[in-house]
């Protein structure tokens, strides 16, 4: 008898760090999605930061590529009570020279309040470091 507690305490400890330490979420009810394109973001994954002002307000949801327009479409998870107008702006970002890329928020002046499902339209996507280092030591980057 005695063993088989020790187990059970042993597996709920187990499944506990689990889900702390793989930052699982049970429900998504304190969260909104909003949607941004961009033209490229390499180097960008699922489950990335969500920013404003260097403090996190979300995550990445998914990135796939829109058929339509063939840009990266990336929809992101923002906790309820961070109010982002129609005029925010959405930029691909790297943390420190060769950290990972997060998406950096910046919301602008509009007076209309994005929804659950509401679309950022001004977008920067990210700088692809490879490019600029090919152009520079090829001298197609002017001084």
């Amino acid at each position: 008898m005695g063993v088989g507690v020790f187990v059970l305490l042993g597996l709920i400890c187990i499944a506990y760090l689990t889900v702390k330490l793989g930052k699982m979420e049970w429900l998504d009810n304190d969260v909104y999605r909003v949607n941004a394109k961009f033209a490229t973001v390499t180097g960008l994954k699922e489950g990335a930061m969500v920013e404003i002002a260097g403090v996190q307000v979300g995550k990445v949801e998914t990135i796939t590529l829109d058929p339509k327009n063939m840009v990266a479409r990336v929809v992101m998870k923002i906790r309820n009570g961070v109010e982002l107008d129609d005029e925010t702006i959405a930029a691909v970002k790297t943390s420190g020279l060769i950290g990972d890329k997060y998406v950096r928020l910046q919301p602008g002046g509009g007076l209309n309040m994005l929804q659950d499902g509401g679309q950022i339209t001004e977008t920067q996507s990210a700088v692809d470091m490879e490019e600029l280092v090919g152009k520079y030591a090829f001298g197609e980057v002017k001084q």
